[in-house]
């Protein structure tokens, strides 16, 4: 991963391995703000979801089964939004880590568009920032998925995704 004759902007780590042990294993996998934002949004819309799909390629964070719509929740740095504006700034460890996790997205979002499933990722940032776009961009890829109506939402009409007010603890 590493070239050579780059400089490397990483300046080692500030913690003892046993700190960022205890750091790094505090951190969530799911169940996270961005995700519970965006369960409350969906649950609000009334559509019909399940989360963390194990039979579907990259365990989606949301699965509307009924449209074939995966909807991820990645984090920032997890996924790597910008990637190549701040690898360098990691030791070679973490960018190796980082890059594979978006290889390995960018295969499991091949694999469900090849098995007729709508991809949407949505970005930290993005959720955190303004999820009344995020509700937009879920309502318009709903509304182009509909293949029938459901009960209780009419076809060819989107479900209301207006949000008001900010769920949970955002800022966390």
């Amino acid at each position: 991963m590493t070239t050579i004759g780059v400089l490397r902007l990483h300046r080692g780590d500030f913690m003892s391995p046993e700190t960022r042990s205890r750091v790094m294993a505090r951190i969530k996998g799911k169940d996270t703000a961005p995700e519970l934002a965006v369960a409350e949004l969906l649950r609000a819309a009334g559509l019909r979801f399940e989360s963390q799909a194990r039979d579907l390629p990259g365990r989606p964070d949301f699965v509307l089964r009924d449209l074939r719509v995966a909807v991820f929740c990645d984090g920032d740095f997890w996924h790597g939004w910008r990637f190549p504006t701040w690898r360098l700034k990691l030791s070679e460890k973490w960018e190796a880590k980082i890059a594979a996790t978006r290889r390995r997205d960018a295969r499991n979002h091949r694999a469900l568009r090849s098995k007729g499933w709508t991809v949407l990722r949505l970005w930290e940032h993005q959720i955190v920032g303004d999820i009344d776009a995020c509700a937009a961009r879920i309502r318009s890829v709903v509304a182009i998925g509909e293949p029938r109506a459901r009960p209780g939402i009419e076809a060819g009409v989107a479900p209301d995704l207006s949000f008001t007010g900010r769920p949970g603890n955002l800022a966390t």
